[in-house]
């Protein structure tokens, strides 16, 4: 029977959804509060996540970077529920790393046949364990087992991690600091295709597809990285729980990819600044009190495909109309909800 996990803080809509999915043939756990959910989910790791995006103590996406930051937690199907449905609202959960976004009121059919398809999706990989010859801790599967015991490198803010056209070697894990990936064209213009922040792993893809580098990576400021080796790496996937953390991983990724090509395609140039930088501010806003965007003009504006000059007048016209405020920390939105329903 799959364990599923809700968090809502209304006690009658909790019961109505409880109710439902017992008779669907799930196991619930419910609370009220996501602190008690995560720590519930510690001592006993659900199958999948129903989560309120309005908590008493901290909110859904609140929850969701917790799960995500916890090696054991990390692949955890998260399905997130909230007030309005609209593209923005489905964007910013995307964003932030949920699997699916509902809206209220639920529909019974859609609630199910949505838990369904996340449950289907990953557990499609055995549920034992395959044996190695690898210790217990490895043959556990976590993404904990991966940075164990690694010794810490320091790469220099702008020095090369790897250069696209090289073979991988290894997987890289960022212990501090943070990472942007960029293609360069044949004429030599940078475009920025991902940022990784302290936390998450990079340079999987190619591993797994056993391909020389498609993209290069650069530290943007003073990293501490750890080194997985190519041969570790790949024994470990082979384990269910690795598998399945990676192609999340890897969906997650290649779902904003997407949408960034899409919106180099058809936005208007105010909506593809807006759409980059309510992306580095959900990041921010998971990581850093003070929700500051800290990022270069020309990183930002090779991240949205567009001139520094072009960038800069944007910035200033989101200014002058009160949308956010730069200083020496860096960029702040002031109405992001605006800047996300804005028809621009």
């Amino acid at each position: 029977m799959k364990r599923l996990l809700l968090l809502h803080r209304n006690e009658e809509q909790r019961s109505s959804i409880t109710s439902l999915l017992s008779l669907a043939g799930y196991e619930v756990v419910s609370f009220s509060e996501g602190y008690q959910g995560v720590e519930s989910a510690k001592q006993r790791q659900p199958d999948l996540v129903l989560c309120a995006t309005e908590l008493p103590d901290v909110d859904g996406y609140g929850v969701l970077h917790l799960f995500r930051c916890t090696a054991s937690l990390a692949a955890t199907p998260f399905i997130l529920i909230g007030p309005t449905a609209t593209w923005a609202d489905t964007r910013r959960a995307m964003d932030a790393g949920a699997d699916d976004y509902l809206s209220v009121p639920l529909v019974a059919g859609e609630l199910l046949q949505a838990i369904a398809g996340r449950l289907h999706r990953f557990h499609l990989l055995p549920a034992e364990p395959i044996t190695t010859g690898h210790d217990e801790e490895a043959v556990t599967g976590s993404l904990s087992s991966l940075i164990t015991d690694r010794t810490p490198h320091i790469v220099a803010r702008r020095h090369s991690v790897y250069r696209e056209g090289e073979d991988p070697k290894q997987l890289y894990f960022i212990q501090s600091g943070r990472i942007k990936a960029i293609k360069t064209t044949s004429f030599g213009k940078e475009l920025i295709t991902s940022f990784y922040q302290t936390g998450e792993f990079f340079g999987y893809k190619d591993l797994l597809e056993q391909t020389c580098y498609h993209e290069s990576a650069v530290a943007i400021e003073d990293c501490v990285l750890l080194h997985i080796s190519a041969a570790d790496f790949l024994q470990l996937v082979r384990l269910p729980e690795v598998s399945q953390q990676f192609v999340r991983l890897l969906a997650g990724r290649k779902r904003a990819r997407e949408q960034q090509l899409l919106d180099m395609a058809y936005q208007s140039l105010r909506r593809r600044v807006a759409n980059a930088l309510l992306v580095l501010h959900n990041q921010e806003e998971a990581t850093e009190a003070t929700s500051f965007i800290r990022v270069a003009r020309e990183d930002l504006a090779s991240l949205v495909g567009i001139a520094p000059e072009s960038l800069s007048r944007t910035l200033s016209e989101f200014r002058h109309d009160g949308l956010l405020e730069v200083s020496s920390q860096g960029i702040r939105l002031l109405q992001p909800d605006y800047m996300r329903q804005a028809e621009w």
